[in-house]
């Protein structure tokens, strides 16, 4: 036999086999949900990246897909893996309670946060993510999490916003001075100092606009970053990861050379906990250490500051709810005397006012992502173990039905006639369930209480915006500017 006829037999062989493998990555799991057709090896990825650029947002072309197919579960493929969306306040309340849905994806875009290991909190699951979510949520509670401590540490971090703010410019964009100030908070109970790095909060933004909860491409087409290293994002998260370690790891080196047996904060507590621990057999270990406070930064430092974003803003597009608000708070104190906690946790109005403001603008209009822990069935459809879940919130907090005008911004929806604030059910702003975040109590603290001081010493008015918003792993005003002039 020739060379060239044994050759044209391997190139036949080697088409046949990648015909049926192609062929085998468009098959969908028998009951599958349903959703668009898959293409060869990578699946939905181009269709729904295309989507959501015309739509304005991934969590808007679910939106799409859920209308073109009629259906509250949406079956996609992404690259290899398998995700399932689900929409509407039924499906959302059965997956967040469901036990086997609480896990995490073990994927390359969640491991490359970890330098491609499975750490921290928020990213892993099993006794690993059950034993350090409850050590972090005692010892950050121990150390004022909620408290009279985080009240003082939040004044001081006001008084010094508003200095800068008054020295600033006429016209500011808020954002950085926001997340600023939640992250020195987050981080002298984390490692006893303030934090002071615009440009790593300049490089964590950008990093919330350039992935999705599903990783993007990234995680999709890993070998992309050897090919476009930029456009895929990986030269962003490695220089964020450098940039980060390196803080964390000469952070915990000063603590170990300084540490007693009082505990300064979360750091000094985990130093403790890891010498009672069997050196051979324990996952308190510095790796993980760092990993726990680069889940503490990052949920800190956006979350909060982006809430606190669309606040001020809707203040801005709404001057009659500023107003009121004003009005309502000047009957506790004058302008330029600082409200605390519990005065403004009286005033029924100022919390609906944060509550519509999450409900129209929530940063996060995707819950997830989770990972499916064994074979199971949701609606009816078949959900294959290890399944990648994404919960569309979006849908729930615009839902017409409910919502009656849900695209208008309307406090007076979450009063009710006699003044007070309605039972709040199903709105899951931090999740709900054994994954519920366990930061909630120090981010709705700091919300309530820098927003209302801020409209209680300012007006705000628009000078420079920009229409929508900007969608990523989390949901961000777009660039803005605005004038705030010191009330008398």
């Amino acid at each position: 036999m020739s060379l060239l006829l044994m050759f044209w037999y391997f190139v036949c062989f080697f088409t046949v086999i990648l015909l049926l493998i192609a062929l085998r990555t468009c098959r969908k799991p028998k009951n599958y949900p349903p959703g668009p057709k898959w293409i060869p090896f990578v699946g939905n990825t181009y269709q729904l990246a295309k989507l959501s650029s015309i739509k304005g947002g991934q969590y808007l072309a679910f939106e799409e897909l859920r209308q073109r197919y009629n259906s509250d579960i949406i079956g996609l493929k992404l690259g290899r893996e398998y995700v399932v969306i689900v929409f509407g306040n039924d499906l959302l309340s059965e997956t967040l309670h469901r036990d086997e849905f609480q896990g995490r994806p073990d994927n390359f875009f969640i491991r490359l946060r970890t330098l491609g290991e499975r750490r921290g909190i928020t990213m892993t699951d099993g006794d690993l993510w059950k034993v350090h979510r409850s050590f972090a949520f005692r010892h950050l509670k121990l150390l004022g999490l909620g408290q009279r401590r985080v009240d003082e540490l939040i004044y001081d971090e006001y008084q010094h916003m508003v200095q800068r703010l008054i020295d600033a410019t006429e016209s500011v964009t808020p954002t950085l001075y926001l997340q600023s100030a939640v992250m020195n908070v987050l981080w002298e109970l984390t490692a006893g100092t303030k934090f002071e790095d615009p440009k790593l909060l300049t490089l964590m933004t950008k990093r919330n606009s350039a992935f999705d909860l599903a990783g993007g491409l990234l995680n999709q087409m890993p070998w992309l970053r050897y090919l476009a290293p930029i456009r895929t994002g990986y030269s962003l998260i490695t220089e964020i990861n450098h940039q980060l370690y390196s803080l964390i790891s000469n952070n915990i080196a000063e603590h170990k050379r300084t540490i007693t047996d009082t505990t300064r904060d979360f750091i000094d507590a985990y130093l403790h906990q890891m010498k009672k621990e069997d050196i051979d057999n324990t996952t308190f270990t510095e790796e993980q250490l760092i990993a726990v406070c680069l889940d503490l930064f990052i949920s800190g430092s956006s979350t909060t500051g982006s809430t606190l974003d669309f606040a001020i803003l809707a203040m801005a597009r709404w001057p009659d709810v500023q107003t009121k608000v004003q009005s309502i708070l000047d009957e506790i104190q004058p302008p330029g005397t600082y409200i605390t906690a519990e005065q403004i946790l009286k005033n029924r109005y100022v919390e609906a006012v944060l509550l519509e403001t999450k409900r129209l603008n929530h940063v996060a209009p995707i819950l997830g992502p989770r990972r499916v822990l064994r074979n199971t069935n949701l609606c009816g459809y078949s959900i294959p173990k290890n399944t990648t879940l994404l919960m569309s919130l979006y849908t729930v907090h615009h839902n017409p039905l409910k919502w009656n005008d849900p695209e208008v911004f309307r406090p007076e929806r979450f009063m009710d006639t006699n003044g007070k604030l309605k039972t709040i059910e199903d709105m899951y702003f931090f999740g709900f369930g054994k994954r519920r975040c366990p930061g909630e109590a120090l981010a709705q603290r700091f919300v309530s209480l820098v927003f209302a001081n801020l409209i209680h010493d300012f007006i705000i008015e628009i000078d420079q915006l920009s229409d929508g918003v900007n969608c990523g792993i989390l949901m961000t005003p777009k660039p803005y500017k605005i004038k705030m002039s010191k009330r008398k």
